[in-house]
């Protein structure tokens, strides 16, 4: 299932390896990634397939969720096609 995942908060070290840590921890492999720091604030944006076998959708969300929260971040976890069609008219 293809993803993508939206991370935004005060940048500081560890936030890519952390993110990439908990990804990689539930099976998910990242396609595709861009990064930019604004003025101190750090937003990352990532292309990611999660593979169901190894972990479900909301399964990999808690884990971003929970690893987010360590890191002082937030991140949103959505599927491909819901973002799509959210940008759909």
């Amino acid at each position: 299932m293809k993803c993508v995942l939206t991370v935004l908060g005060k940048d500081r070290s560890g936030i890519v390896a952390g993110i990439a840590s908990a990804l990689a921890t539930c099976g998910v492999n990242i396609d595709d990634i861009s990064q930019t720091i604004l003025d101190g604030i750090f937003t990352m944006t990532m292309m990611v397939t999660v593979s169901e076998a190894v972990a479900t959708f909301n399964e990999v969300q808690e884990k971003v969720e929970a690893v987010a929260t360590e890191l002082g971040v937030q991140a949103i976890l959505q599927r491909q096609d819901v973002f799509d069609a959210m940008f759909t008219i």
